[in-house]
């Protein structure tokens, strides 16, 4: 479906005749150079993108990518258009999941077409954002393309952050005196991490390429923006490998601290048994049936042997006590 259209002239956007659903209208209505169009789309089905890709020239191999989604992060150029995948990303904290989304972007002279995949990677924020400062606006599609990338970006910080408290959380029950089994949790979480490299990764080249001024169809003076999102990029997949490292040793140190817990309670068993074997062995030689053995017609021989049940689990106890297994 058509979210909005909208028509800017030198950085301000200005009514249109027509309704935002009538796209060969508002292309018609753009005709200075000064003006450019941006059409936002979310989720349309192969008819509707065709339609579009009619009144707009788009490459048929672009709208394939854009019908299908599910696509790597890429920069391509066609003909005089250009193509830019992106991955959006948003955190449920309840489930400890990275979900994700995308955005494509058609990007020609005087229009942007972009086509959103997901519930959480709504533009409208960008759309204002750009509409709020005329002056980069004015910059034409190309602002377009830097005030989304800035959007998707940022929630990548956002996402790192929230994925950052969570290991945190992770490595203080790891180590916590309480018994926990972390590791179905330690799993989610490193597979959300590659759920965000995926995304993260491949988008540094496009990035880097705008940034050197090597793509055509985008303004070189949009440089040194695109290069503060380039460091907020290399920033998160820094922090990315980070949590990744982190989590591989939380996972280590559970198991050694299983480890160790087995061994303490196999100690525990040991000196356990170690308490009544010996009263096991007395009570068991005096349960024989001896003629000639000590203390057999002995009144205090029941009590003597008692005792001396009682004397060596004590001393047994002390034993192991002392030597740290009970």
């Amino acid at each position: 479906m058509i979210v909005d259209s909208a028509l800017y002239r030198d950085g301000v956007r200005v009514p249109l005749n027509s309704a935002i659903s009538d796209l060969a209208s508002v292309r018609a209505s753009c005709q200075d150079e000064n003006s450019f169009i941006w059409v936002g789309l979310h989720e349309p089905d192969q008819q509707e993108l065709a339609t579009v890709a009619e009144i707009f020239g788009l490459h048929r191999l672009a709208v394939e990518d854009a019908v299908k989604a599910h696509q790597r992060p890429k920069l391509e150029l066609y003909e005089d258009s250009l193509f830019l995948v992106l991955k959006t990303l948003w955190y449920v904290d309840e489930e400890d999941a990275v979900e994700t989304g995308e955005v494509n972007l058609f990007i020609g002279p005087d229009f942007v077409v972009s086509v959103r995949h997901g519930e959480g990677s709504e533009l409208r924020t960008s759309r204002g954002y750009l509409e709020s400062h005329p002056e980069l606006a004015a910059h034409g599609p190309t602002a377009v393309v830097y005030a989304i990338c800035d959007r998707v970006v940022d929630a990548y910080e956002a996402v790192a952050a929230e994925v950052e408290e969570d290991v945190d959380e992770v490595e203080a029950s790891v180590f916590s005196p309480v018994r926990s089994d972390d590791s179905p949790r330690i799993y989610i979480l490193k597979r959300e991490l590659a759920e965000m490299r995926r995304a993260v990764l491949p988008l540094r080249e496009p990035i880097r390429r705008i940034t050197e001024a090597r793509v055509r169809g985008l303004s070189s003076q949009a440089a040194p923006y695109f290069r503060d999102i380039g460091d907020h990029l290399i920033r998160v997949s820094e922090t990315i490998d980070n949590l990744d490292g982190l989590l591989s040793s939380a996972f280590d140190a559970q198991q050694a601290r299983i480890s160790v817990q087995q061994n303490d309670d196999m100690r525990k068993i040991s000196a356990g048994v170690g308490l009544v074997a010996a009263p096991t062995l007395i009570g068991s030689v005096y349960g024989m049936n001896f003629d000639h053995m000590p203390e057999l017609h002995w009144a205090l021989g029941y009590p003597f042997a008692l005792g001396l049940m009682a004397l060596s689990s004590l001393a047994a106890w002390i034993f192991f006590k002392r030597s740290g297994w009970l």
